[in-house]
């Protein structure tokens, strides 16, 4: 009893010093809040359950993400069998964050949420500054291949991200 106790407060420490991880796979693999919400519970849920499992043979937030991204993935193929729906909020989109660059964090998001299942959880561990040892470990890839679909995801971001921006000149010129 005594244990359990202790593994609940661990746990929870955890979840709360990584729930940033959660909260960018729920972004990316999700289209309004309702639906982030949900897939965060989810994602606590398979983590609690699983964490008996956790060896510590990697990082926490390593093993973190591949349980969050599995369960994402899974829930993304649940999402696609099920009739689209249109949501009750229209005003679901994120508000604009500028990066320390000038970037603009939402036309990221929005770039990456166009991505394959795959693209998306490659693109997040990276931009998590995961090594591609880790990147590999989560993903089941060889670091190699990690590599390569790296660099084809930031080309195609890059595609992504200069389209939309010409997409919204051309909106505001209108």
């Amino acid at each position: 009893m005594q244990l359990e106790k202790r593994n609940k407060k661990e746990f929870s420490r955890l979840i709360e010093q990584h729930q940033g991880i959660i909260h960018k796979i729920t972004l990316v693999y999700t289209g309004n809040p309702d639906d982030r919400e949900d897939l965060f519970q989810e994602i606590c849920l398979q983590l609690w359950r699983s964490y008996s499992q956790f060896r510590e043979e990697s990082k926490f937030s390593t093993w973190m993400y591949r349980v969050a991204l599995n369960t994402a993935i899974s829930n993304a193929r649940k999402m696609k069998k099920q009739p689209d729906s249109v949501p009750l909020n229209n005003y679901t989109q994120i508000a604009a964050e500028p990066m320390p660059d000038g970037e603009n964090i939402s036309q990221l998001y929005a770039a990456v949420s166009k991505l394959n299942r795959i693209d998306k959880a490659l693109i997040l561990l990276w931009l998590d500054e995961k090594s591609y040892d880790e990147i590999a470990l989560v993903t089941g890839l060889s670091k190699s291949n990690v590599s390569v679909k790296l660099m084809r995801i930031k080309k195609k971001l890059e595609e992504l991200v200069t389209e939309t921006i010409k997409q919204e000149s051309c909106t505001k010129k209108n």
